[in-house]
C-alpha cells in the first residue's frame, strides 16, 4: 500500500507520522482527541509540530496533560501555528497573553456562554492554547462542541437557507457598557470605559474550513446579534435555535482539566464554553490565540 498521509495516520500507535514520537487518542465521537509523547515547551522539530496540526484539523480539538513551559516558550509555540493574535478587550499587562484568574468568591467567570473566540473580529482567530497553571482538584470543566457535525445534521431545506445568509457579529454584550456588571462579579476584567468601541463584522452562518474545506456553522451565544439584512426582533427565533443546536450533546466532549493540561482548539470549526460548578479555590490559566483569516 502507498504510505500516503492518510495511511500513515492510521497506522502503528496513531502517530499521524511514522517519524513522529506523538500518539493521539480520541476522547469522544463528536470530537477531542489527547496527545502524549510530546514536551510543548521544547523546540519541537518539523514533523511533531505537523503532527499537532493534522490532530487539530482531524479532531477539532486536541488536549495535553503533564505540561510545564514558561510565558516565551508559550509564545514560540504558538508562532509554530501562525502570528499571534492579541485580545482586543480583555485586559492583559503582555498584550500577546490572556491570564484568566477566578478567584474564591467570583459570580461570574470568562467564557460561561456557548461561543467561539472574539468572532466579532473581521479575521477571527484561527485557534487558542490554553494551559492550566493552577486548577482545584474537580470541577471547572470545559466542554466543546462540533461545528461540522451541527451543519451535517441539519436538514437540506435548512442548509439551502442558511447556505447564502451571513450574521452580525458583536462585542457589545461581553465588552464596553453591556459588560460592566458582569465584570463586577469577576476576576479578569474586559474593557468597559471610554476607550472601546463596538467591533462589528458580517460573516457567513455557514463558513468553509480554509484547511479541511468542510462546512460548519458559525454563530455563537456571545457575539452573534442578528442575520445581515434581518431586524435583531425578526433574526431572534432562528438565531436562538441555531445557538442551541449547534451544542447537542452528541456534538460534544468534555474536558477535565488538572495542574500542567493544556487544550488547543480549532476556533474555525469549534464552539466551548468553561463550566462555573466550584466557588471555593483560585484557578489560574493562561491563554494564547493564533491568528486567522477572513470567513468564507
Amino acid at each position: 500500500m502507498r504510505e500516503t498521509p492518510e495511511y500513515r495516520r492510521q497506522c502503528g500507535n496513531h502517530g499521524y507520522d511514522m517519524l513522529s514520537p506523538i500518539t493521539v487518542k480520541p476522547i469522544a465521537g463528536a470530537l477531542g482527541a489527547e496527545l502524549s509523547g510530546v514536551d510543548l515547551g521544547a523546540d519541537l522539530p518539523d514533523e511533531e509540530v505537523a503532527t499537532i496540526r493534522q490532530a487539530l484539523l482531524d479532531h477539532g480539538v486536541i488536549f495535553f496533560h503533564d505540561q510545564d513551559f514558561d510565558t516565551e516558550q508559550h509564545k514560540r509555540l504558538a508562532r509554530r501555528f501562525g502570528d499571534i493574535f492579541n485580545h482586543p478587550f480583555l485586559i492583559s499587562e503582555d498584550p500577546d497573553i490572556v491570564t484568566i484568574v477566578r478567584n474564591p468568591g467570583d459570580k461570574r467567570i470568562v467564557g460561561e456562554d456557548w461561543h467561539s473566540d472574539t468572532t466579532m473580529m473581521p479575521e477571527p482567530p484561527m485557534g487558542a492554547i490554553l494551559i492550566a497553571l493552577d486548577v482545584p482538584d474537580y470541577g471547572g470543566d470545559t466542554l466543546f462542541a462540533s461545528q461540522y457535525l451541527a451543519y451535517e445534521a441539519l436538514s437540506d431545506g435548512m442548509k439551502g437557507m442558511l447556505g447564502g445568509m451571513k450574521a452580525l457579529h458583536s462585542d457589545r454584550a461581553v465588552a464596553g457598557p453591556g459588560a460592566r456588571e458582569r465584570d463586577q462579579h469577576r476576576s479578569t476584567k474586559s474593557r468597559t470605559g471610554s476607550e472601546w468601541v463596538e467591533t462589528l463584522s458580517a460573516h457567513p452562518v455557514v463558513r468553509t474550513h480554509p484547511e479541511t474545506g468542510r462546512k460548519c456553522l458559525f454563530v455563537n451565544h456571545s457575539y452573534t446579534v442578528g442575520f445581515e439584512g434581518w431586524t435583531e426582533e425578526e433574526s431572534k427565533p432562528l438565531l436562538d435555535w441555531l445557538m442551541e443546536w449547534g451544542n447537542r450533546p452528541e456534538f460534544t466532549c468534555r474536558f477535565r482539566w488538572r495542574t500542567g493540561s493544556v487544550a488547543f482548539w480549532d476556533n474555525r470549526c469549534t464552539k466551548h464554553i468553561a463550566v462555573d460548578d466550584v466557588h471555593h479555590a483560585k484557578r489560574i490559566m493562561r491563554r494564547i490565540q493564533v491568528a486567522g483569516d477572513r470567513p468564507y
